[in-house]
């Protein structure tokens, strides 16, 4: 590298004129692409202060340039860089965070805690985002930059990323579709999300649970979270007496569907719960949720699993939804796509349900 000529060029930053400036660091960059041999040692030090002195003065327009030319540079100079990557314009700092791959893990951390959310969309955007790099964009990202950050599959998120990012979706369901779709997201922690997000989405649901292999499905369970369940919640004023009732009518197998039906049309609501619960195999919040909500697809899932045939479902199915308008043509709706329901993904479904129950219980005791 010739030092005289880099004189000259530091010189001419002096000038004031846009152009001159943007003549200037063509040249410097040209002269770096030049010649690999010239970009090592204290020259390469050397060449590095230049251009990271030059760029800081440069208005938006060059650094743009500038940015675009080093983000696709296999060995460029760090500082430089590294300074381009936090400039406060996204529009100077875009190409480079979403494209070097010569930033190093820390460089993103850096910009990842210290930039706003355009910058932590753009770093969301890499062909990939290390478990770290991830994990500091969900904690600081707004929900946009979360969606981003999800629909990336490059994008390597933690188990306890994961759990930030469901609990964060539980409240906004503009980041339901982002999660449900995302294929790493383990399976119980998307089953978690299967009573705040619509149908279609619950449906794409059912589908990764049928999908799921025996030691897929025990894999996940197993890695199910020791926290309390959302689904808590207290118990109504009636439910002691109705689990003694329930108890003693199961010793002596007086729960049929006749009697199950009953309990629902004359509105004895808790020992409904409490039996469907326990027959199901589910817990008696998310039974309660189920009735409450009017929740059929739900309902169907539980009656599935628990082996009742499509004339109890459609019964359940008419109760629940008592006067309201065209309830007897909706049952019928549901009946078809209770009968359109596996068994099997069903009762997976159930098991992921069952272990927010005891996981619940655990964290509680």
């Amino acid at each position: 590298m010739q030092r005289s000529k880099l004189h000259d060029l530091i010189e001419l930053a002096r000038e004031e004129s846009s152009e001159r400036r943007r003549e200037l660091l063509r040249s410097v960059t040209d002269l770096f692409f030049t010649s690999e041999a010239e970009r090592k040692g204290q020259e390469m030090e050397l060449f590095d202060d230049i251009l990271s002195q030059l760029s800081s003065e440069m208005e938006e327009a060059v650094r743009i340039e500038l940015a675009e030319r080093m983000a696709t540079a296999d060995a460029p100079p760090s500082g430089l860089l590294r300074a381009l990557a936090r400039d406060h314009s996204i529009a100077v700092a875009h190409p480079v965070l979403t494209g070097s791959r010569a930033l190093t893990e820390d460089d993103l951390l850096i910009v990842a805690r210290t930039r706003g959310q355009e910058h932590l969309r753009a770093i969301s955007q890499r062909e990939t985002v290390s478990p770290a790099v991830s994990e500091a964009i969900v904690e600081r990202g707004d929900d946009k930059t979360l969606g981003v950050l999800l629909r990336n599959e490059g994008a390597e998120l933690s188990r306890e990323a994961h759990e930030m990012v469901v609990d964060r979706a539980a409240e906004n369901p503009e980041l339901h579709e982002a999660v449900v779709n995302r294929k790493t997201l383990p399976p119980d922690l998307l089953n978690e999300m299967y009573f705040v997000v619509e149908a279609r989405l619950r449906d794409k649901i059912l589908e990764r649970n049928s999908d799921l292999d025996p030691a897929a499905l025990e894999a996940a369970l197993a890695a199910g979270r020791k926290k309390v369940a959302a689904l808590h919640g207290s118990l109504p004023p009636d439910y002691a007496e109705a689990e003694r009732t329930i108890r003693a009518m199961r010793a002596k197998n007086a729960i049929t569907p006749p009697v199950l039906a009953g309990f629902l049309r004359n509105r004895e609501t808790t020992k409904f719960l409490v039996a469907l619960a326990e027959m199901a195999g589910v817990d008696f919040q998310t039974a309660k949720r189920i009735l409450e909500r009017r929740e059929l697809d739900a309902l169907s899932i539980v009656c599935k699993a628990a082996g009742f045939d499509r004339s109890l479902f459609l019964t359940f199915a008419v109760l629940i939804l008592d006067r309201e308008a065209h309830a007897l043509g909706r049952a019928r709706e549901y009946g078809e796509l209770y009968d359109a329901l596996p068994a099997e993904t069903a009762q997976r479904t159930i098991r992921f349900w069952r272990m927010r129950r005891s996981t619940g219980d655990v964290a509680a005791a």
